[in-house]
């Protein structure tokens, strides 16, 4: 039986039971001083409905943290008409080698002083390239 007020949804495996969220999130392993924006200002920031968004992070275009109990996007994966240009591309790389979630959030914003700075920060610049070439190569 779903429970729509925390969005969760019940999963049995091997006969046990337990709730999941229908929405991916990963423990919140970014900076406290990270700008976050809760899902329904993402929308309304990219003039999306919100299931769009939740589709969005269903599909792994968009990554999601849980902060303070709310599901929130680091403002630094959006631009003002969508989400980064190759965010979802990286993310599928690294998910590819096998990288969590909370890898993967820690590895964009990561410093990394050959880019320079952080790869999110590269990927918000014009070094996507470069960006997805290291994904690649950490799969190796």
């Amino acid at each position: 039986m779903p429970r729509p007020d925390l969005g969760l949804r019940r999963v049995s495996r091997c006969g046990i039971v337990t709730w999941v969220s229908a929405i991916p999130a990963a423990a919140d392993v970014l900076n406290p001083g990270v700008e976050v924006l809760p899902l329904p200002d993402v929308a309304e920031r990219l003039d999306l409905p919100i299931t769009r968004i939740h589709q969005l992070l269903r599909d792994g275009q968009l990554l999601a943290v849980r902060r303070n109990g709310v599901l929130v996007v680091p403002v630094c994966f959006l631009t003002d008409t969508g989400v980064v240009k190759g965010l979802s591309g990286t993310v599928t790389v690294l998910r590819d080698a096998g990288f969590a979630t909370e890898e993967i959030l820690r590895w964009l914003f990561d410093e990394d002083p050959s880019l320079p700075g952080s790869p999110i920060d590269a990927l918000r610049g014009d070094r996507g390239r470069e960006v997805k070439r290291r994904a690649q190569a950490l799969g190796f």
